[in-house]
């Protein structure tokens, strides 16, 4: 079987873009490298003196590399910044609601060694970044073929709804169309080989190469959190308006006994987030918190 390449969106609508090709791409009939700049003129993308509806820069060959110019990560959290981010596969440029945006074309698993690199420290044990991989590749094969599925369905369906009292989103259907995925905390950080320099990456990648978890043969909707909070979210309450028999509220501890609490009660919920439970993410060990 043919390892799916996918199509990440990495800078969206830009007025205008530094990146530098460090190694020989094709750009049509040229072959370019060094650092270039697009900007937007009139709707279409100028570049070298020339206007353009979208560009793609293919890579001469397979360790090519480009950097993209202040690109943003952390959207909207504390931590938001702008950094130069190095990518392997093709660039490709597109006009999308009149500004630029710019897309990563690269092979599913080169992207996932860049993902369990992003999310997580590569330094963590081997089969923390295994079981870190099957997860996040579940979720991207999930995430790709819903795509396909409701790529007819008008985007209009129901995200949330709003009333005196209430304002409910559930963002999983924030579904992008004009790629697979972003590179943000909306789908999964994805920065490129910028961190994927551990080898322990690329070896839980190889390792677990085309496993995914699946559930009635059908590939599972994996999610996975950095701190919970003491207890797992259900998937109904953050991402859409669904169940899932396998993403359920779980305690965060090796050996759960107590009951879980019903946090869809206030004065519970309350209660939860005023204490401080015993959980694996509650911690105060340096080590874990580094």
């Amino acid at each position: 079987m043919k390892e799916p390449e996918i199509s990440v969106d990495i800078i969206t609508h830009a007025q205008e873009i530094h990146f530098t090709l460090n190694s020989p791409f094709h750009a049509g009939e040229q072959i370019v490298q060094g650092e270039q700049h697009i900007c937007l003129q009139e709707g279409a993308i100028r570049w070298n003196e020339k206007t353009f509806q979208e560009l793609i820069f293919t890579p001469c060959d397979n360790h090519a590399s480009f950097s993209l110019h202040d690109v943003v990560i952390g959207i909207d959290f504390h931590w938001e910044r702008r950094e130069t981010q190095t990518f392997l596969g093709s660039l490709h440029l597109i006009i999308d609601e009149g500004k630029i945006t710019a897309i990563n074309r690269i092979t599913a698993e080169a992207y996932l060694t860049s993902v369990i690199s992003s999310e997580m420290s590569a330094t963590s044990s081997l089969e923390f970044l295994k079981a870190h991989a099957v997860i996040s590749r579940s979720w991207l094969l999930s995430q790709i073929e819903k795509r396909k599925k409701t790529a007819d369905i008008p985007t209009s369906t129901a995200s949330g709804f709003t009333d005196e009292n209430t304002c409910i989103r559930w963002h999983d259907h924030q579904d992008h169309t004009l790629f697979d995925v972003c590179a943000d905390d909306h789908c999964q950080c994805y920065q490129g080989i910028t961190k994927a320099s551990n080898p322990s990456a690329t070896e839980a990648v190889k390792a677990t190469c085309g496993q995914v978890l699946t559930y009635n043969d059908t590939i599972c909707n994996a999610r996975f959190s950095k701190c919970c909070g003491g207890i797992s979210e259900e998937f109904n309450y953050c991402w859409e308006n669904r169940t899932y028999p396998y993403l359920t509220a779980v305690r965060d501890l090796k050996a759960p006994t107590a009951p879980l609490p019903d946090l869809s009660r206030e004065e519970e919920a309350d209660q939860w987030i005023h204490q401080s439970p015993e959980a694996f993410c509650n911690t105060k060990d340096t080590r874990v918190l580094s």
